[in-house]
């Protein structure tokens, strides 16, 4: 086996070689294959992550300058917050579980299941696999409210999680939950590779990152501002460009050069 090929069939994501130069690529790939096996993931899912592998491939599949101040901002949002929400579909579950979670404990924020191909039993399946990860209550059973707007089973959430929620983490492309969650006046922490979806134009806090790079960034971010003063994370906040974010995303993209500088 050399260094540019992977084993045919892999059972385990241990079976990757770590120095393989696409090695989270690999990783991922395997990551949604196996929740689809396991009926997290919907097979969708595995169209979308092919669709984020594509942008995530013309980063640099690497945290750009701007990316990374945004995950700072996007920490210190989650601390200001009186009650945030994490919304978990199937293709975070299976991609970042022990992360998502920690994420939530970090910032005592509720974890929410809300999926457009809604079934009781991947609902279930899906909070099984965070408190199999860690996880505690995790809302999304019960989907007593509806975000305006939204007329499929996007719109249906948990009355006392994202209907209730001032700060919303929304991994993932979902372009119109995304608007419907800003027209409610919900600040919105978006990651998506995708600078030109509706998403990330939408948020307060765009992320133009892999979910598997962005969540362990943010979470250090967390720990390395939670004994800042009040006003020194109100001044991250406010200070924040999301134009200028989403516009040195798209220039990566188009060319290939270097960011921005942003101050860490």
């Amino acid at each position: 086996m050399t260094r540019e090929s992977a084993p045919a069939t892999v059972d385990h994501e241990d079976e990757i070689p770590t120095d393989h130069p696409r090695y989270q690529d690999l990783v991922s790939r395997h990551r949604i294959e196996a929740g689809v096996k396991a009926g997290i993931t919907h097979l969708q899912g595995m169209h979308a992550e092919g669709r984020g592998s594509a942008f995530d491939y013309l980063l640099g599949e690497e945290t750009i300058r701007s990316a990374d101040h945004a995950e700072r901002v996007a920490a210190a949002e989650l601390l200001l917050a009186d009650h945030p929400v994490i919304s978990v579909n199937g293709n975070v579950a299976a991609l970042v579980p022990d992360e998502i979670v920690a994420l939530a404990e970090a910032v005592d924020a509720d974890l929410e299941v809300n999926l457009f191909n809604r079934t009781t039993e991947r609902i279930d399946r899906i909070i099984a696999h965070l408190e199999a990860h860690g996880a505690g209550e995790v809302k999304g059973r019960e989907a007593t409210a509806r975000i305006p707007g939204l007329e499929h089973d996007r719109g249906k959430v948990a009355a006392d999680g994202i209907a209730a929620a001032d700060v919303v983490v929304v991994p993932l492309e979902d372009g119109d939950r995304a608007e419907a969650l800003r027209a409610m006046g919900k600040r919105e922490i978006v990651i998506d590779l995708n600078p030109l979806s509706r998403s990330p134009r939408y948020a307060t806090v765009p992320i133009v990152d892999n979910v598997m790079r962005a969540v362990p960034n943010m979470i250090e971010y967390v720990e390395a501002l939670r004994d800042e003063p009040r006003e020194t994370l109100e001044a991250l906040v406010d200070e924040f460009d999301a134009d200028a974010t989403l516009a040195d995303a798209e220039r990566r993209i188009r060319t290939g050069g270097e960011t921005a500088s942003v101050d860490r």
